[in-house]
């Protein structure tokens, strides 16, 4: 599995199982100060869910059952196992086949509570978690969900799972089977990584005795034996998965699962590029598509199917962090490794004629690693902000104390001039000048010229992003060339650290921590497959990370976030691109939606056929 994720719908493609990876922070639990068994894992103060609930806020306990949903997946799989290295995972069918031990709402993220696991026992000392599992619990076969399966589960994916899930559970020092309901994580001695114990929440369940002379580190297409409310039964590589209710699912009545999954058969129809589901809507083929291109949300959808009601248009609002979607730089290549020359190649990126000309105004710059999460680094560092820098002030370039970041502004012909201008600037202080009209490097006489990659799914759309981008470059000397590849051609190439610039996209969690070593940490940057496909060997990111990952007060956490944004966006290992406030979901007008006012975006398993 892959933490980063291909821009827009290959991006979903990960999304649900990463959603459930994503650590968050520090913890404190409900009950008196000397329990250790709890029946939630709380961050920072009370739980939203407190006593006998009956569901979360946002569902409808008492949604009609049945029916069928149609979705678009994008790309190809040709593996049921989401934790490997080796082949492409089945979109959605982790989670909705694959239980975990705990699970967190979206009107409550900061909180975990019980699904496979009844209880959570911690003991003071924070030396471990344990996990006494619901004696209810029971795989799609009817076999229980013991101690074993959960160790068996643990051990395989550290040992043949994608290598990178060594190092995001690396402070785990051991998992122990209690008894046949109860496993216990031991953490290694002196690790401040308060966010462990949710963390081990969130991975999925196999069964031990399912996978008795498998090999799990290779692709299968023998389904895995899953606790969850689904089950594939039918599907055909590269085409279609479709699922089907298990009647006799363990934990439907469990209040964190009423009111989800109302279904009786979840299909999923395989595309290579988003814009061709849009048709595949109109014709009845799927039944809900979510919208990329804003120029296709205001312009393609005018016709009689809107006009009379049968599909809807809707801005389903949410309060995510925005995804980091971007330009990345491969900086083991030599001419990316001069951060000079990274900042005058993001000068010639105009965001606000492709908003204008593409987006119809619909999106706002990215400012920040973490935008929307209300931890971004703004104006300049001050407080314990400052106290951190000031630690690294000789390692770092002095922009971070002296200049806020903020991204390249083209407000017209002037703005874009000038910004060219500072580019030729940054170049020729990078040892660049201009020859026979090329810009190249005096010391080794090779011009400055890479390869943009993208992939299939995210159609022509940036195409003609990159039009103005490859110009403004052409005008100072630098020559680029947009490839859009296939999207398995486009995943090798990343995972092999194969490119100039790729544009991808990282799903960013509401209280960044483990992820982050993978993202950006030394130790990931030589591990192919791993999400450092930007190849960033800083040790002051490094230590940063550590910093928030160690930070025992919310006052510490929240300033190590801020400053590890800052030495990011002032490497400028990336060039931000935009991001929506809103999901943009069209459906067919047979389904039922609760009725909140919590933010949940495309939330389409909390959905029913109407009566």
């Amino acid at each position: 599995m892959r933490i980063w994720f291909i821009l827009s719908a290959v991006g979903q493609m990960r999304a649900n199982i990463i959603n459930s990876l994503f650590c968050l922070f520090a913890l404190s639990f409900i009950g008196t100060a000397d329990a250790a068994v709890t029946d939630k894992i709380a961050l920072y103060g009370e739980s939203k869910y407190i006593g006998d609930f009956k569901s979360f806020d946002y569902v409808n306990p008492d949604a009609p059952q049945g029916g069928k949903i149609v979705l678009p997946a994008y790309g190809t799989f040709d593996n049921f196992n989401p934790y490997i290295f080796k082949g492409v995972a089945a979109t959605f069918v982790a989670p909705l086949s694959f239980e975990t031990l705990g699970t967190s709402p979206v009107d409550d993220p900061f909180t975990v509570y019980p699904l496979l696991a009844e209880k959570f026992d911690l003991p003071e000392d924070k030396s471990y978690i344990g996990f006494i599992l619901n004696k209810n619990a029971r795989f799609s076969d009817g076999s229980p969900v013991t101690a074993e399966d959960v160790v068996f589960s643990f051990n395989s994916i550290i040992e043949k799972g994608s290598p990178i899930y060594r190092m995001y559970y690396a402070d785990v020092d051991h998992v122990e089977k209690i008894n046949d309901h109860e496993v216990r994580f031991y953490f290694k001695s002196g690790t401040k990584n308060r966010e462990l114990p949710l963390i081990l929440s969130q991975f999925s369940i196999f069964s031990a005795k399912d996978w008795k002379g498998r090999d799990f580190d290779k692709p299968t297409l023998q389904v895995p034996l899953g606790s969850g409310p689904y089950i594939v039964k039918d599907f055909q590589v590269n085409k279609y998965v479709e699922l089907h209710k298990n009647p006799q699912y363990w934990g439907k009545d469990l209040p964190v699962q009423r009111g989800f999954d109302n279904f009786d058969v979840v299909r999923y129809d395989y595309y290579q590029d988003t814009t061709v589901t849009l048709q595949a809507l109109f014709s009845g083929a799927i039944d809900a598509r979510e919208e990329y291109i804003a120029k296709i949300w205001m312009t393609g959808y005018d016709n009689d199917l809107i006009k009379s009601g049968k599909i809807k248009k809707e801005n389903i609002e949410h309060n995510d962090p925005a995804i980091l979607q971007n330009f990345a730089y491969n900086i083991r290549r030599d001419k990316f490794k001069d951060r000079r020359v990274r900042e005058a190649i993001g000068l010639a990126f105009n965001f606000e004629w492709a908003n204008e000309k593409l987006f119809y105004n619909q999106y706002r710059r990215l400012f920040s690693y973490f935008t929307n999460t209300g931890m971004e680094a703004t104006g300049l560092p001050e407080g314990k902000e400052l106290e951190i820098l000031r630690q690294y002030a000789d390692k770092l370039p002095p922009e971070v104390f002296e200049k806020p970041y903020t991204p390249v502004v083209n407000q017209d012909i002037y703005n874009s001039r000038e910004n060219l201008k500072k580019a030729v600037a940054l170049l020729k202080s990078a040892g660049y000048d201009f020859k026979d009209g090329k810009m190249v490097n005096l010391k080794t006489g090779e011009p400055l010229e890479f390869e943009i990659l993208s992939n299939s799914a995210n159609g022509s759309t940036f195409t003609k992003v990159m039009l103005p981008f490859i110009e403004n470059l052409r005008k100072i000397g630098i020559k680029a060339v947009f490839r859009n590849l296939e999207v398995n051609i486009f995943k090798n190439r990343l995972d092999k650290f194969d490119f100039d610039m790729a544009i991808i996209s990282y799903r960013v969690s509401q209280m960044p921590g483990n992820e982050q070593r993978d993202y950006w940490g030394s130790r990931s940057a030589d591990i192919q497959g791993s999400n450092n496909v930007i190849g960033i060997k800083n040790p002051v990111v490094d230590a940063l990370i550590e910093g928030v990952i160690s930070a025992q007060e919310k006052e510490d956490y929240v300033a190590y976030v801020k400053a590890l944004d800052r030495v990011l966006l002032h490497e400028h290992y990336i060039i931000p691109q935009w991001y929506s406030g809103v999901s943009r979901v069209a459906y067919w007008d047979k389904f039922g939606q609760p009725e909140t006012n919590i933010k949940t975006g495309f939330q389409p398993f909390t959905w029913w056929i109407k009566e």
